[in-house]
């Protein structure tokens, strides 16, 4: 059987299709490919350049070997460890058993929950009274002040919500006529059948946590608590700053901390970006089950 062929019209629509997703692609990855050839550059042939960036210029390590030998950077990283571990459980803990229960269809004032969830997603206080209450409980400069109040998200309750919902209610009445209980149905039935939407709301959830910066910048002050992404921020600030007031703005400190900000920002990237592509098959799954049924 003769194949048909395709019309001029429908492959210049392809190729256009095709260039523009090419440049979207482009647009979207040559700033890190841009701080990852600075990383690897020589300060003064890093300096002297002018436009993009194919590749590295005078293939150099020693951004990387003096921003290792920070110790903020591993204190960074420990304190950015625990906070995702320690926000995963948390958030993923209080997110299931939340979701469980408004999930229910035999529940009293199961709607009036949900509407009352909604709401309070809007109508949240401001950042005075949050500050406020942090320290009158006594969390201010301790990780306990970055865990607890950001313990659980009202998006992510309702994907999670959703993705219950979608299960058939024909496996809660089996599990049920074999009397199991709530507890047997959350663990054996309802989490099993969710992984995808589970594994959606751990990476959103550990993404959140390495990426913090801002509220660390509130609630903490002793530089030993600072998580890794506000010992970023002070390098890329601060920086430049402290080698212009000493006096070597034109020296070698200032051509080696060019190159360290951008070795210091690949470093603080590199664990999201490895674990991302393992995680993107559940992750386009996991947000389709948890958009489809409300």
């Amino acid at each position: 059987m003769r194949k048909k062929s395709i019309d001029w019209p429908d492959r210049l629509t392809v190729i256009l299709i095709g260039v523009i997703l090419s440049l979207i692609v482009f647009i979207t990855l040559y700033p890190l490919l841009f701080v990852l050839f600075a990383s690897f550059s020589d300060g003064d042939q890093l300096l002297a350049h002018r436009g993009l960036l194919w590749k590295s210029l005078g293939f150099n390590i020693s951004a990387y070997t003096r921003a290792l030998a920070n110790p903020a950077i591993w204190s960074g990283y420990k304190n950015t460890i625990t906070l995702v571990l320690g926000g995963v459980m948390l958030n993923l803990s209080l997110t299931i058993l939340g979701a469980y229960v408004l999930s229910r269809r035999n529940v009293l004032w199961n709607k009036m929950l949900m509407i009352f969830v909604v709401v309070s997603m809007f109508f949240s206080g401001g950042m005075i009274p949050f500050y406020l209450v942090i320290k009158q409980l006594g969390m201010m400069n301790t990780l306990w002040a970055l865990l607890l109040p950001f313990s659980i998200k009202t998006f992510h309750l309702i994907i999670m919500r959703t993705a219950f919902l979608s299960l058939p209610p024909s496996l809660e009445e089996a599990a049920q006529i074999d009397g199991a209980g709530h507890w047997t149905m959350l663990l054996r039935v309802v989490i099993p059948l969710s992984m995808p939407v589970i594994t959606v709301i751990v990476l959103y959830t550990a993404v959140d946590k390495w990426n913090m910066w801002f509220f660390p910048s509130m609630f903490i002050q002793d530089r030993t608590l600072y998580p890794l992404q506000l010992v970023l921020r002070e390098i890329l600030i601060y920086s430049q700053t402290d080698t212009i007031s000493s006096g070597a703005a034109t020296g070698e400190a200032y051509k080696l901390g060019e190159t360290i900000k951008y070795a210091t920002i690949i470093i603080a990237t590199l664990p999201v970006l490895l674990v991302y592509p393992f995680l993107q098959r559940f992750f386009v799954k996991g947000a389709l089950v948890g958009s489809i049924k409300g």
